[in-house]
C-alpha cells in the first residue's frame, strides 16, 4: 500500500491566474482613472467650499431642489449625487460581487476565507476602535460605522500618484477586500439605517426587481428595456425608506456573470465594462464633489482630535483598519495552515492593509446617515473622514516606498515577455512550445552575436596587418 503523496502548502497572495490577472488588470486600470478624478473632484470641493468669495454659490449649487415632487423625488442636488448617482456605483460593486462568488476567488470557500475574514475583521475592528472611542470620551455611537469602509478607487489612485509597483497579487487582494467590504457596507445602510419603511412602494420595488431578473433570464436584450425599469425600481426603492443605493447592488448581483460555449465574455462582464467608466469618471467624482465640500478651518481641524466622534473616526481609519485587515489575514493564514507567498513578506500585508484605511466615498455616505439631522455634526465627521484618510494615505506611502524596489523587480518579471505571445513568460514555465521559442529565439541571438564576433576578429587583424606594414616601411629609411 502506498503512502499518501503529501499535499503541497497552500499560499496566501500568490501569483494570480493568467484570465484573473487580465481581469484584475483591466478592472484596477479603470478605477484608478476613476480615483484620479474623484481626487480632483474632492480637492475642487475643498477649495470651493472654503473660499469666502466661492462658499456661497457651493451651499446654493448643493441645495438646489428638482425633480418631481408628486412621485417623491424632488430632491437636491448634493441628495441625487448620494442617493442617484451612488446606486450605479453599488450597481456595478453588485456586479463585482457576483463574478467574485461565480468566477472569482470567493468561489472557492478555502480561498475565499482569507479576503472574506480578512474584510470582516477590517470592518469589526474600526467599529471597536469607535466605540470605545466614544465610550471612554461620551460621544454618540451613532457612527461606529463611518470608519468601517475602504474606497478603492482612491487607494489605486494614491497608488497611482505616489508610482509603487504593488505586484498583481496585492492589487487584487485589495479590490476584493474591497467588493467583500462593499457588501458589507450594503449590508449596514439597509439595516440600520432604515428608519421607516413604506412597504407599498417597497413590495413595488420587488415586484420590479423580479420583472429584471425575469427579462434577464429570458435573455431580452436593449438599454431601452432596462435603464427605464431600472429607474421605476429605484424610485420605488428610495420612497419605500430603504437606501435606494440597495436597488443598484439587487440589480447587479442578478447578471448573469458566467460565460457559455458561443459567448467570450459573461452579460455581467459585459454590462460592467460599459458601466464602470459611467460610475467611475462620473457618479462617483460627482458625489465626491458634492459631499466633500466641509468647511476646514484650524480650529476645526484641531477639533477633529479632540471630540470623541470624530477622533473616533480617525482612529478607526488608521489604526482600526490597519489592525484588522492585518490581523485577519494573519489569523487565517495560521489556523488554515497556509503560507505567505515566496515573493513577499508580512510587512507587505500590513502597508496595504494601511491603504484600506482610505474609507473616502462610503465612510462620507454613512457620515450623512449616521448624522441626518445634525449639520454641524456630520460636516466635523466628513473632516475626520478627510484627515483619517490623508493619514492612511501618508503611512501606507511611507510603508510602501520601503519595498518598492522588490515590488519593481516582481512586477517586471510579471510583465517580462520575451518571445512576444502577448502572454507574460512567468505563466508559461511548464509551456514545453514557450521553451521550443525560447530555444530558437536564443539560437538567433548566438548565430548573430558569433557573425559580429567573427567580424570584429577580421577588423582587428586587418588592422593588426597595417600596423605591421606600416612599421617597416618606416625602418627602410636611411639612418
Amino acid at each position: 500500500m502506498t503512502a499518501p503523496r503529501p499535499t503541497a502548502a497552500r499560499k496566501v497572495l500568490g501569483r494570480l491566474s493568467l484570465p484573473e490577472r487580465n481581469f484584475v488588470a483591466d478592472a484596477l486600470r479603470t478605477e484608478t482613472v476613476g480615483g484620479v478624478l474623484l481626487l480632483i473632484a474632492a480637492v475642487t470641493a475643498l477649495i470651493w467650499a472654503n473660499v469666502p468669495a466661492l462658499h456661497d454659490s457651493y451651499e446654493s449649487v448643493s441645495h438646489y431642489h428638482f425633480g418631481p415632487a408628486a412621485l417623491g423625488l424632488h430632491l437636491s442636488v448634493a441628495h441625487w449625487a448620494a442617493d442617484g448617482l451612488l446606486a450605479v456605483f453599488f450597481f456595478v460593486a453588485g456586479i463585482e460581487l457576483k463574478r467574485e462568488l461565480v468566477a472569482g476567488d470567493l468561489r472557492d470557500p478555502k480561498a475565499a476565507a482569507l479576503p472574506v475574514v480578512a474584510a470582516l475583521c477590517g470592518m469589526a475592528v474600526p467599529a471597536l476602535v469607535y466605540t470605545l472611542t466614544n465610550l471612554a470620551g461620551g460621544g454618540s455611537l451613532e457612527g461606529w460605522a463611518v470608519p468601517t469602509a475602504t474606497d478603492i478607487a482612491f487607494a489605486l489612485a494614491v497608488l497611482a500618484v505616489i508610482g509603487t509597483s504593488l505586484p498583481s497579487a496585492l492589487r487584487a487582494f485589495l479590490l476584493t477586500l474591497a467588493v467583500v467590504d462593499d457588501l458589507f457596507a450594503i449590508l449596514i445602510i439597509a439595516i440600520f439605517f432604515t428608519d421607516r419603511i413604506d412597504f407599498a412602494a417597497l413590495a413595488g420595488a420587488a415586484v420590479g426587481l423580479a420583472v429584471f431578473w425575469l427579462l434577464l433570464r429570458r435573455g431580452v436584450r436593449g438599454w431601452y428595456v432596462y435603464v427605464p425599469l431600472a429607474l421605476v425600481i429605484w424610485a420605488l426603492m428610495y420612497n419605500s425608506g430603504v437606501h435606494a443605493t440597495i436597488a443598484g447592488v439587487a440589480m447587479g448581483l442578478m447578471l448573469r456573470c458566467t460565460t457559455r460555449e458561443d459567448e467570450k465574455h459573461s452579460p455581467g462582464e459585459h454590462v460592467e465594462h460599459l458601466v464602470r467608466p459611467l460610475s467611475a469618471g462620473l457618479a462617483v467624482p460627482l458625489f465626491a464633489l458634492f459631499s466633500a465640500g466641509v468647511a476646514l478651518s484650524g480650529r476645526a481641524l484641531g477639533d477633529v482630535f479632540t471630540k470623541p466622534e470624530t477622533l473616533g473616526v480617525v482612529l478607526g481609519l488608521v489604526v482600526g483598519k490597519a489592525v484588522g485587515i492585518f490581523g485577519g489575514t494573519w489569523l487565517t493564514a495560521r489556523f488554515t495552515r497556509a503560507s505567505l507567498s515566496d515573493d513577499l513578506a508580512w510587512p507587505d500585508v500590513f502597508a496595504v492593509a494601511s491603504l484600506a484605511g482610505i474609507g473616502f466615498t462610503v465612510s462620507l455616505l454613512i457620515g450623512e446617515l449616521a448624522f441626518d439631522g445634525d449639520q454641524m455634526l456630520t460636516d466635523e465627521v466628513k473632516a475626520a473622514v478627510l484627515v483619517g484618510s490623508l493619514i492612511a494615505v501618508l503611512c501606507a506611502t511611507v510603508l510602501l516606498k520601503l519595498r518598492n524596489a522588490r515590488y519593481r523587480r516582481m512586477y517586471e518579471d510579471e510583465e517580462r515577455d520575451e518571445d512576444l505571445d502577448g502572454i507574460p513568460d512567468i505563466y508559461e514555465q511548464d509551456d514545453p512550445a514557450y521553451h521550443l521559442r525560447m530555444a530558437e529565439l536564443h539560437d538567433r541571438k548566438a548565430a548573430e552575436h558569433r557573425r559580429i564576433a567573427e567580424e570584429k576578429a577580421a577588423e582587428q587583424r586587418h588592422g593588426l596587418a597595417e600596423v605591421a606594414g606600416g612599421a617597416g616601411e618606416d625602418n627602410d629609411g636611411p639612418a
